[in-house]
């Protein structure tokens, strides 16, 4: 029968979501529906445990906080003066200011925690630049679309947490492990965007101004603000001083006094950052609720432990069942954001992860880079819609522009499979 009820309760979750029933309430649904018609247990009492014990949790609370911070930094100067401070350094390199898309998005995303607002905060300074300067638009694009991502990978990133409140993975570890990886993608794309400048010479518009090394080190002061806001929260974390969620209010308190440093901090923009952060961590958390109601509800239908058997009894090699995996979430990033994703996959994949001898928290990092994929892929990819807005470019365009990108992280994928020690090495090494 577990066959039949997955298909049922699959289809009628697919019916509802396409029929405009917010997420989490269509979780809901699908939960009470499965508790009514398959077990004997009335839904009312589980649903108040599951999202009470899920909504109280002490870890989840870094996610409003960093939410906080990231829109507190979404409203500063923070991007422009990282465009001043990186600028001068790269007029020599291949590429030249293309690379300043990269290297802020790396930035930004270490203080912002969202792919979105990265990919939009750093197009809003970088683009009108790169096109005035003469850039050939497909590398200006293709470039933010594919750094836009590491907001997702780049701690403090908003589905590691969502990923480790529902895997039950220690946050701090999952932020710790995210260092290397996001430096190996943001490595891999420069050096794509070096290759292609060597090879297409004529379409990269000569260096304006010659500046002299003491002209670099002054412009590097832009700079200071995000290096110390990065150091505050992960050196925190790191080195065993604060916890996740204590370094997310380091983190608020330093945006905040970042934002009163650059005369960016009043009243309307202080309540506009806090109403903003509210919005979208209630988006979050009813998503969460109901994920946390729907998990209950299939383990009392068992469908989690069967699928883990059947998956099981497929004799399939750790490597073959992570392939299946990457395809299974880049077909979900088709229609779903990263963390529906993540929320609706969790509590039925885990058994199976576990089973199948793969590290939890590898695997965390493994399924957000393979969400990184699914946000630059149509026709609902958060960081084409974000592009598209900003440019009004068509979307496939925009699309066309990032497949180099997107193949960078599949041989992403594959180093991390290849030398889990790139996840796995810097949480072995964190104090306390």
């Amino acid at each position: 029968m577990e066959p039949m009820i997955a298909a049922v309760m699959i289809g009628l979750m697919l019916a509802l979501l396409a029929g405009g029933v917010w997420i989490g309430l269509a979780l809901m649904a699908i939960g009470i529906l499965g508790m009514l018609g398959f077990t004997p247990r009335a839904p009312g009492d589980g649903m108040a445990v599951a999202i009470w014990s899920h909504g109280s949790s002490w870890t989840l609370t870094a996610l409003p906080l960093f939410l906080w911070m990231g829109e507190i930094l979404f409203r500063t100067k923070l991007s422009e003066d990282m465009f001043k401070g990186l600028s001068p350094w790269l007029e020599r390199l291949p590429g030249r200011l293309l690379h300043t898309n990269i290297i802020g998005c790396t930035l930004f995303a270490a203080v912002s925690g969202s792919s979105a607002a990265t990919c939009a905060t750093i197009g809003k300074i970088a683009l009108p630049e790169l096109e005035r300067r003469g850039y050939p638009e497909s590398m200006a694009l293709g470039t933010l679309a594919g750094a836009g991502t590491l907001g997702l990978l780049i701690p403090p990133s908003i589905i590691m947490i969502v990923y480790g409140v529902a895997a039950d993975v220690s946050i701090s570890k999952l932020f710790i492990g995210g260092v290397l990886p996001g430096i190996l993608l943001a490595s891999l794309f420069m050096g794509w965007v070096v290759v292609w400048s060597l090879l297409n010479p004529e379409k990269i518009p000569a260096a304006d101004l010659k500046t002299t090394f003491v002209e670099k080190l002054a412009a590097s002061r832009n700079l200071i603000p995000v290096i110390l806001l990065i150091g505050g929260v992960l050196g925190s974390i790191y080195s065993g001083i604060a916890t996740a969620t204590e370094a997310a209010a380091i983190g608020v308190i330093g945006s905040l006094i970042i934002a009163a440093s650059q005369r960016t901090l009043n009243r309307k923009s202080f309540f506009g950052a806090l109403m903003g952060a509210t919005r979208l961590y209630c988006m979050i958390a009813l998503i969460l609720a109901g994920s946390a109601f729907l998990t209950l509800a299939m383990g009392y239908i068992g469908l989690p432990r069967h699928l883990a058997e059947w998956i099981s009894s497929l004799g399939l090699t750790p490597g073959m069942l992570l392939v299946a995996l990457a395809i299974f979430y880049i077909l979900l990033g088709c229609f779903l954001d990263g963390i529906s994703i993540v929320v609706l996959t969790m509590a039925v994949l885990m058994p199976t992860i576990q089973s199948a001898g793969i590290d939890p928290l590898w695997f965390g990092i493994f399924v957000v880079v393979v969400v990184e994929m699914a946000q630059v892929t149509p026709p609902v990819g958060f960081n084409l819609f974000v592009l598209q807005g900003l440019t009004g470019r068509d979307m496939t365009v925009i699309a066309r522009y990032a497949l180099p990108y997107f193949l960078l992280m599949v041989v992403a994928v594959v180093l991390l499979y290849t030398f889990p020690g790139l996840v796995t090495w810097l949480p072995g090494q964190m104090i306390g």
